[in-house]
């Protein structure tokens, strides 16, 4: 017999609307014993059912629903069937070669991210719910989908906040974790042993085929730059000249590697330096493009850093729109949840009034159509994409 947990008076409305998380600040009570990881029934007040999901108490989303039927089991044909309705989904809507197979709550299943590349796949696993179950998705993964390997990228700190370790490993035989994927027509290297997130940014796919009509015999700038994404689309949509740049040494070499791969070096190149330093020196020098691109690391990752973020964006958006020639094109955007879309918008208008340039709109985006957004949960929602022509 499942525990069966109450909530407040007023609370759980939400969660009744489709929202996964139960917090700890909504539980009245409960019925019964449980260990964390095991899954139990949610009521409301009036001991109404609202759905049943895995617990952990250490955690302050205390429960993440995984059905509202009270009748379905969480077991292996449970997993079976949301596996195979998040690829239905994918093979509709985009090139599924190399994307994200899973994508936690907006799939129905919280706290499990799994990445696709090629015929091998990265699970996240960001809560203890799902560490129970991750040897039935790795069992699924190679017995429906023809997985040749499957590693775990669950380094991540947010498992801390559920009292868990950051781990990272082969969850089958090893294989070699670097490989090379194609996307819209551009080869990368992906090692997704030791890469950012687990080895790729897939979630700006779309959003990387869309600066290639504005790229054509343009002189590109591409800040924070990673491993050449977006510095080598622009490269491949005809570029004159493209300067990709980044802090990180290493990941310049990788953006050059990944340049030779498409034959591009010629055309695409990459430097190491600090963006917000050397935009500034630049921008005093007179340095112009046609294009300017700016995908940060995320600023914020909690509501209390929003202040510093905001600053953080303005100011690169500022020296970023004083590199663009009248009549080019500025690409920006922001990865944190927490930057509300009004609230970026609003930033950026704010470093073009300092600019003393005007934005003209070309097109607002947000992540890749593989990254879905579950109107009922809006953390799902958390990439912000816009061009702008700077007149």
């Amino acid at each position: 017999m499942a525990c069966k947990f109450y909530l407040y008076k007023g609370m759980g409305r939400k969660a009744e609307n489709g929202h996964p998380w139960i917090y700890t600040t909504e539980i009245e009570g409960y019925e019964g014993t449980y260990e964390n990881g095991d899954i139990v029934e949610v009521y409301n007040f009036k001991g109404n059912f609202i759905g049943k999901g895995y617990i952990n108490d250490v955690s302050k989303i205390t429960i993440r629903i995984m059905t509202k039927d009270i009748n379905e089991e969480i077991d292996k044909d449970f997993f079976r069937k949301r596996l195979h309705n998040a690829w239905n989904y994918r093979k509709k809507i985009i090139d599924t070669s190399s994307c994200r197979f899973l994508f936690g709550e907006a799939d129905f299943v919280p706290g499990l991210i799994i990445d696709k590349y090629e015929d091998y796949y990265v699970i996240q696993s960001l809560a203890l719910g799902i560490d129970k179950y991750k040897s039935i998705i790795v069992e699924l993964l190679t017995e429906d989908f023809g997985a040749k390997g499957v590693y775990e990228r669950s380094d991540v700190k947010v498992r801390e906040l559920e009292g868990m370790e950051q781990t990272k490993g082969f969850l089958t035989e090893p294989f070699d974790t670097t490989f090379e994927i194609i996307e819209n027509g551009v080869k990368y290297y992906v090692d997704i042993e030791n890469g950012q997130k687990t080895g790729f940014f897939l979630d700006q796919k779309e959003n990387r085929h869309a600066i290639h009509k504005i790229c054509k015999d343009a002189d590109v700038l591409d800040c924070f730059t990673h491993t050449g994404s977006f510095a080598l689309n622009a490269g491949v949509a005809g570029a004159k000249s493209v300067l990709g740049i980044d802090i990180s040494q290493l990941a310049i070499d990788d953006a050059s590697k990944n340049a030779a791969l498409n034959k591009l070096s010629d055309t695409v190149r990459f430097e190491c330096h600090n963006a917000f330093d050397v935009l500034h020196e630049w921008a005093k020098e007179g340095r112009q493009y046609d294009v300017v691109i700016l995908d940060p690391p995320a600023f914020t990752k909690s509501r209390s850093t929003i202040k510093s973020a905001v600053r953080g964006y303005k100011e690169i958006n500022l020296r970023g729109i004083k590199m663009v020639k009248p009549g080019g094109f500025l690409v920006t955007c922001s990865c944190s949840h927490f930057m509300a879309p009004e609230l970026f918008k609003d930033t950026i208008a704010d470093a073009a009034k300092d600019a003393r340039r005007m934005l003209r709109q070309v097109e607002f985006r947000t992540q890749a159509s593989d990254h879905p957004i579950l109107w009922n949960s809006d953390e799902s929602y958390y990439l912000k994409f816009y061009i702008f022509q700077v007149v």
